[in-house]
């Protein structure tokens, strides 16, 4: 089956990191997702989140990596970069096309720095060279909801912040359900990816990073605002960039040629 849809983990000293695998191509893809990963990990979702990415399977086999589990306070994104290196070296995938989104993204910058050798491509999607004022005040909002256990208010300005004023008027008959779905036991893993993000600051480093690079962003993002890919972009030397009119952090759920965009710049 092309699909070829499975899950797996790789122990790191005392931890676990989840990964799901998809597709049968002989290139490999390592995506890197955002903050929600904090709340659920993508431990048995390998059909659940195959499908958006068919159009790489023939060429590509797709790989997804939760940060590792458990993951203490204090872990840096520097910290999830060294991990993300040091479980594909145990899967023995030495060099591919990464694409990092928002929090990943802020992981994919760091690895593509420091393990340049190990990284093909580079795509970093909504967002940010370092923590900046729209970032600051969301994540603010956020560890609030979440120290508070208010889960329901958590997804609520998730939504709110992420998605276009079009999905909204259809997603918003959803909130009254929100306070009951997708609650993890614990919001510990998720306060620590927040507070890491908080401290994230890869400005003067993106020098180093030297393979193709695609900065893909909304114009109407409200979480890290567009500016942000318009400084990745400055920074990184060579890199192509694409902002997305009309459209928020969420354009790689709504914009329906992102993973088209995206499939066209690592064949290109």
């Amino acid at each position: 089956m092309l699909w070829n849809a499975k899950g797996g983990s790789v122990r790191l000293d005392g931890a676990r990191m989840e990964y799901v695998r998809f597709g049968g191509g002989g290139k490999n893809l390592i995506i890197l997702p955002g903050l929600s990963d904090g709340l659920a990990s993508v431990k048995g979702k390998a059909l659940l989140l195959a499908p958006p990415y068919k159009r790489f399977f023939e060429r590509y086999t797709v790989w997804m990596f939760s940060r590792r589990d458990p993951l203490r306070p204090g872990f840096t994104i520097r910290d999830m970069a060294a991990d993300q290196a040091a479980a594909l070296h145990a899967l023995g995938l030495e060099k591919a096309a990464v694409m990092g989104v928002s929090q990943g993204g802020m992981i994919a910058q760091l690895f593509a720095a420091e393990y340049g050798e190990m990284t093909e491509t580079l795509i970093l999607a909504v967002t940010a060279p370092c923590v900046n004022d729209t970032l600051r005040a969301r994540l603010g909002d956020w560890i609030g909801f979440a120290e508070r256990g208010d889960h329901r208010g958590l997804m609520i300005d998730t939504a709110e912040n992420s998605y276009s004023e079009a999905r909204l008027r259809s997603y918003r008959r959803l909130y009254p359900m929100l306070g009951a779905v997708g609650r993890p036991e614990s919001y510990e893993r998720f306060l620590a990816n927040a507070r890491a993000c908080l401290a994230f600051d890869a400005r003067g480093e993106l020098g180093g990073i030297s393979c193709p690079t695609l900065i893909l962003g909304g114009e109407e993002d409200r979480i890290v605002g567009a500016d942000a890919s318009r400084a990745l972009h400055e920074a990184v030397g060579g890199s192509e960039l694409y902002l997305y009119p009309g459209l928020g952090h969420a354009v790689y759920e709504e914009a329906k040629d992102f993973n088209e965009r995206v499939f066209s710049f690592l064949e290109g």
